[in-house]
């Protein structure tokens, strides 16, 4: 398993026939289990599919895994009710699929960069707030708008950052996510002013 690339072990994950948890996620995931959660979590909200609401409930886990990463946990502690979550039908079946081949992508042109400073405790800390200010502006985005689509995507970016261990890859995250923000705030700057 070790000889695989992280989007044939998602695959893999996905097609066993355990239920997919976030415990589970937790479990199998263990060395990168935040890279993998923030990953999962963030896509429906960077996919723009309909998700019956379920994106706030995976943003609101997501800010909750951020403030550990902030305060130093390397590995994930949620409340009972919350491991035992499934990830959706609609997650497994239209948003994971499209995200395999998105990590493929990047899985074809990325190498280690910097892998070092993307395993240090202190880098994880402020990963841990960037992730926290991207999701808050996914979770406050105006509904149905799309806006939440740029700040999650960079969520997902600096993810595939840790899990591939490219600096490149957080750098870009880190533009995508900041983009959809000043964009968010620039649409509300103008909404405002026109009243």
């Amino acid at each position: 398993m070790q000889g695989q690339t992280f989007s044939a072990r998602l695959s893999a994950w996905l097609k066993n026939k355990s239920p997919k948890t976030i415990a589970q996620l937790d479990e199998t995931f263990a060395e990168k289990s935040f890279a993998v959660a923030f990953l999962l979590l963030m896509a429906t909200a960077a996919i723009p599919i309909p998700t019956g609401g379920i994106t706030h409930v995976f943003e609101v886990i997501t800010l909750l895994l951020a403030a550990e990463l902030i305060a130093g946990r390397r590995t994930i502690w949620l409340p009972k009710r919350w491991r035992s979550l499934r990830l959706g039908k609609t997650l497994q079946a239209k948003a994971l699929p499209k995200l395999i081949k998105f990590i493929q992508w990047f899985e074809r042109y990325s190498r280690p960069r910097m892998s070092n400073l993307l395993q240090h405790r202190l880098f994880l800390q402020v990963v841990g707030l960037v992730v926290f200010v991207f999701t808050l502006a996914a979770f406050l985005a105006v509904p149905f708008s799309g806006l939440d689509t740029l700040p999650a995507l960079g969520v997902l970016l600096i993810s595939l950052s840790l899990l591939l261990e490219d600096i490149f890859i957080f750098i870009g995250g880190i533009v995508v996510g900041a983009t959809g923000i000043a964009i968010s705030i620039g649409l509300g700057t103008a909404f405002l002013t026109m009243f």
